[in-house]
Formats: C-alpha cells, structure tokens, sequence
C-alpha cells in the first residue's frame, strides 16, 4: 500500500532530513510537498488531500494543533514530532496517539508509517484527536484514551478509582463497577497519571487519591477505597502517601 504524506516543520534541516529518510527506507512513501507553518500547512493539507501528515508540534507561528482545530474534515493520519518530552507529548500519550522524538530513529519511523498504512475507524480516531485537542485546553487533563481486547474507551481520569497490575497488562477499576483490561504495563500509567494526583502506593497499584476513603492503620496498614476495595500498601510508601493526602487538592 503506497501513502503520500505532508511535512509539516518549521525548520528547513528537518523537513529535508525526514524527506530524505523517507524516501531512503519508506519507498511506499511519497511527500508530496512540505510546510513551514500553521496557514501553509492547512493551505496544502486542503488542497493535496495527503493519506498522512508529519506534524511538529511546535512552529514559530504557533503549535501544530492550531492546524487541526482549522480543519473540518480529518481524513488523514497524524504522526506527530518533536525534539522535546514535554506536556504536549504527555497528551499525545493520554490520547493514545502516534509521535516521534528528534532525531528520528528509522526503525520508529518505519512502524508510524506501518501503521499509519492500516486502516483506521475514522470515528474513533477522530474522538482521539478531539480528546488530545480538549485535554490541551484544559489545566489538567480531563480524559484518557485506553485500547481493550475489543474496544477502545474513552475514559474520565476522575472515573478511574485505581489501576492494578496484571501481568504485561493493567486492569483498570472505574466507577460504576467497570473494569477495563489494557495490553501495557502499570508503568506507563504511572507515568501519565502521576501529574493527576495519583499515585503508586504498591508494585501492583496505582490509586487515584481522590478516592481515598480511609487509611487503616491495622494489619500493617492498608487502604480502602471509595468502592470498597482494599488496597495493599508498601511499609516505603506510607509516608508519602500521608503527606500526598495531607496536600490533596
């Protein structure tokens, strides 16, 4: 499957440096122009109607979002760049969307564009964009996208009571009595939620504070949740945990 794509960058080193990779490793690849900021971009999105665009996320005239709040229709795949790990890359990742870092690694470039060449539930993607666009409006980021066996859902981050190790996978507890099993480790949600005042009191969980009922104190401590669930928690953690809570927002 051949894929013709859109460079978006601001600086002319980068757009001639991911031109020429593509060419070099992604012969299925065709770049059928390149743009340096956010009214060219949308200009020639319109008018070639590329398969996919490559997006730095930071231009002298603005963010690369602005081009997509600018678009109507998004029938293309978006494969974002940048040379920093930064709150925007944490709400790609809440968004469950496809980035690379600066410089760029061949073998990440040719799986975004392996993937890129699958198709894709336009109306599911299109909510991940909406979601990534909403969350970066916010001061904090109000939803997170999480891929099952059979669905992909999009959650509250106030809905998730606690997450739970399981194997290579993470059950999430949520209100309402849902659970949700997602193919990636605890780790990584950790990662992403530590800023949203959660925190990993146990190598197998990750508690949302917020939902906190009560510490007891007993059996060497453990914790019970807003849905009743009791919580293991390291004899290391408890401190930190006391003091989290002591300055719960």
């Amino acid at each position: 499957m051949s894929l013709t794509a859109i460079i978006v960058d601001d600086e002319k080193h980068s757009r001639e440096t991911l031109t020429k990779l593509l060419e070099e490793f992604c012969l299925e690849t065709t770049v059928l122009t390149t743009a340096n900021s956010v009214t060219e971009a949308v200009d020639k999105i319109k008018n070639y109607n590329p398969d996919v665009v490559f997006l730095d996320i930071e231009l002298q005239s603005g963010i690369g979002f602005d081009i997509l709040t600018q678009i109507d229709t998004i029938n293309f795949e978006v494969i974002f760049t940048t040379a920093y790990e930064q709150y925007a890359i944490q709400a790609i990742k809440f968004s469950s969307l496809d980035y690379l870092l600066k410089p760029l690694s061949i073998e990440e470039l040719k799986n975004a564009i392996e993937k890129a060449k699958k198709k894709k539930d336009q109306e599911i993607y299109k909510k991940q964009l909406e979601t990534l666009i909403d969350n970066l409006q916010q001061p904090k980021f109000n939803k997170i996208c999480l891929s099952t066996a059979d669905s992909v859902e999009f959650i509250n981050v106030e809905d998730i009571i606690y997450c739970k190790a399981n194997g290579a996978y993470t059950s999430f507890i949520l209100k309402d009595n849902i659970s949700l099993l997602v193919s990636k480790h605890l780790k990584e949600y950790e990662n992403l939620l530590i800023e949203q005042q959660f925190m990993r009191i146990h190598n197998s969980f990750l508690i949302n504070l917020k939902e906190v009922k009560k510490f007891v104190k007993s059996d060497g401590g453990y914790i019970i949740m807003n849905n009743n669930d009791s919580i293991n928690i390291s004899k290391n953690k408890k401190e930190k945990f006391l003091v989290s809570m002591s300055h719960l927002q």
